[in-house]
């Protein structure tokens, strides 16, 4: 599996996720430049991620702009024919704006931004990011945003939790899942979810930088290594 990493203004998690998928993983990435109406070489057994950040400044609304981009049109092809796409924070956000995940992410019920570790528990190891999780575990990953907030109408929320397409949950350290682990009001506690057909996953905790021994913390890394375990045993 190859991977692009989309780079829109504003974005500023792109080289972090590079330097973790190229330099970490070992994995073949390159970047997108937002401008571009193709993929290159990319196919749809390689996988495009929509790092963190704050794309066009977040004008409008986080993700509104950005979604207009000229790749975004191959993302979206790229998604619909089966070809995986992952979206964290600010790339979550465009992913719902693009319609490729239902919802929108709204503004922290606190209005401010937030910036500290969170802990998440797996709800389904029925995508290629959870597969390979200890399903058990609560894994410590840092969120930094304004507007994460998952919102949906009821029905919507039902049926991403009978489908299982909930990624995760905001938990505490033992992995109890209560309001008071919620760092922003999001609906259930949900922090990532993927569409039906379980190509496309969108969180709004960042992974990449909790992928290093440096870092003091490696429970991100987890979730690259379950992506390409998983799609190695598929292909």
């Amino acid at each position: 599996m190859k991977f692009g990493v989309v780079v829109f203004p504003g974005s500023n998690c792109d080289d972090d996720m590079i330097h973790v998928l190229g330099d970490v993983v070992g994995a073949s990435v390159r970047k997108l430049w937002h401008k571009e109406e193709s993929l290159g070489d990319l196919t749809t057994d390689d996988c495009i991620i929509l790092p963190g950040g704050f794309s066009y400044g977040d004008y409008m609304r986080a993700g509104a702009i950005a979604r207009f981009s000229p790749i975004m049109t191959a993302v979206i092809e790229h998604a619909n024919a089966g070809g995986y796409v992952w979206g964290i924070c600010n790339g979550f956000q465009i992913l719902c704006e693009a319609g490729l995940l239902p919802g929108v992410l709204l503004h922290n019920d606190t209005q401010r931004f937030t910036c500290k570790n969170v802990y998440l528990k797996p709800a389904t190891d029925k995508s290629a990011i959870t597969a390979k999780l200890d399903q058990n575990k609560a894994y410590k990953i840092p969120i930094a945003h304004a507007e994460g907030r998952f919102h949906a109408d009821e029905a919507t929320i039902n049926q991403l939790v009978a489908n299982q397409q909930v990624l995760f949950y905001y938990c505490d350290e033992s992995g109890q899942v209560t309001a008071d682990t919620n760092p922003n009001g999001t609906l259930r506690n949900i922090a990532g979810i993927c569409n039906e057909k379980r190509n496309v996953f969108g969180m709004m905790p960042h992974p990449e930088r909790a992928a290093e021994d440096l870092l003091g913390n490696t429970d991100g890394l987890d979730l690259f290594t379950s992506l390409l375990a998983s799609t190695e045993v598929a292909v």
